[in-house]
């Protein structure tokens, strides 16, 4: 049983191979991945889905999965290999980064709530921090207004973050508090 693999074409360097002749080709360099038992389950689902594979889904890459896909890609018109290549893999609809076992992004964390719902006690601890860091000239008297707001902004755009005068996570965490500190009604 010969393990699922993914096949990408790569471009060779002549100076790998040193000089070469005038009407000589260099073959071009192909290297294969493995694919994780649970990306084998991802082909062997949507092979499924397409039709193609009746077997079980279990994540072993036997010899029914390599006709599944020779039956795949022959009805799809692509070059019956059995094995995964990039036209392949998009044709199945996957991803190949999550069949390499690459980890999708990370989602963003979820927006805090607007300013404007912070509790007096946590405005004040943003306002002393803004002018213990002298973007801040106003009272520190935990009333979120334009005035924090701006401070707010202006603290963004000097760490290069999106000034958008709003306190994000990656603001507070800029500032030196933690996101988690700040209580909202």
């Amino acid at each position: 049983m010969k393990p699922l693999a993914i096949l990408a074409a790569g471009a060779v360097l002549a100076a790998a191979f040193g000089p070469v002749a005038f009407g000589q080709t260099i073959p071009p360099l192909a290297y294969v991945q493995p694919v994780p038992p649970a990306a084998v389950q991802a082909v062997q689902q949507h092979l499924r889905q397409a039709g193609a594979y009746s077997g079980s889904v279990d994540g072993v890459w036997g010899s029914d999965s390599v006709v599944a896909l020779q039956q795949f890609q022959a009805s799809h018109q692509l070059q019956v290999t059995g094995q995964l290549n990039q036209a392949t893999v998009a044709t199945l609809g996957l991803d190949p980064q999550t069949l390499l076992g690459a980890q999708p992004a990370a989602a963003a964390p979820p927006a805090p709530p607007p300013a404007d719902t912070l509790r007096p006690g946590s405005v004040r601890t943003v306002q002393e921090r803004l002018r213990s860091l002298g973007f801040y000239t106003g009272g520190v008297d935990g009333v979120w207004g334009q005035s924090t707001q701006n401070a707010v902004g202006q603290f963004q755009r000097n760490r290069g973050l999106e000034p958008s005068g709003q306190l994000t996570a990656a603001t507070v965490t800029a500032m030196g508090l933690s996101p988690n500190a700040l209580v909202y009604r």
